[in-house]
């Protein structure tokens, strides 16, 4: 049960932890992204959607990949199934990331920075969730023991996540100086960036049975 689930597989080892830096790497841009957008920084939130649809291309290139190496090569057959279905939950978060951000770019949202700080803690947090998914993938394939150090973290930051995202929603929707559409599009917005976490938690609640089934 120590051991990871890839063994000695070393070439496919090191394309699965590049597919898992690129998602680990996106959550970085992304946070930063909104970041620059609620501070006003236009060229650096361009700079930042160009990057992460980078990501998401690169990342689904690589999964591409790391599927036909799975299948041509019939690498782990035991485990096959899980791997694939893992990738692609994984991935994912990818588009969960590229899709949020770019929802910012076509709405253009205009959130009073009395809002500012509960966006940027929600951001906070489902980064992080998808952060602890990231390294329970990796215990996952390298040293399955490892794996509950990281998975319950997700469900603490998914938590996180939604507590700030309700306080946020409950805020907007007391400010009757606003329009109800405004107030609308704000609540999205929250929801949409609250989301991200409520994804990473659905792939650690498949992440478990994965491991269960190791065990077994």
């Amino acid at each position: 049960m120590s051991k990871g689930i890839l063994r000695k597989q070393i070439g496919i080892e090191k394309q699965i932890d590049e597919f898992l830096d690129l998602i680990s790497e996106s959550g970085l841009i992304f946070k930063a992204g909104i970041g620059a957008y609620l501070n006003g920084k236009t060229d650096d939130f361009l700079r930042k959607i160009e990057q992460i649809t980078d990501a998401e291309h690169r990342g689904d290139s690589l999964r591409r990949t790391l599927e036909e190496r799975l299948y041509i090569q019939t690498l782990i057959p035991e485990s096959r199934g899980d791997v694939l279905e893992l990738l692609e939950n994984l991935d994912s978060l990818l588009d969960q990331f590229k899709g949020a951000i770019w929802q910012f770019e076509i709405e253009r949202p205009e959130i009073g920075p009395e809002f500012h700080e509960d966006f940027k803690e929600v951001v906070k947090y489902a980064v992080e969730s998808v952060e602890s998914i990231i390294l329970s993938s990796r215990a996952f394939f390298k040293n399955i023991a490892a794996v509950a150090d990281h998975m319950h973290k997700v469900s603490y930051w998914e938590t996180e996540s939604d507590k700030v995202s309700s306080n946020l929603q409950r805020a907007i929707f007391r400010r009757k100086d606003l329009s109800m559409s405004h107030r609308l599009q704000l609540r999205d917005f929250a929801r949409q960036v609250d989301n991200i976490a409520d994804v990473a938690e659905d792939v650690a609640d498949r992440l478990a049975i994965y491991v269960i089934k190791r065990s077994l």
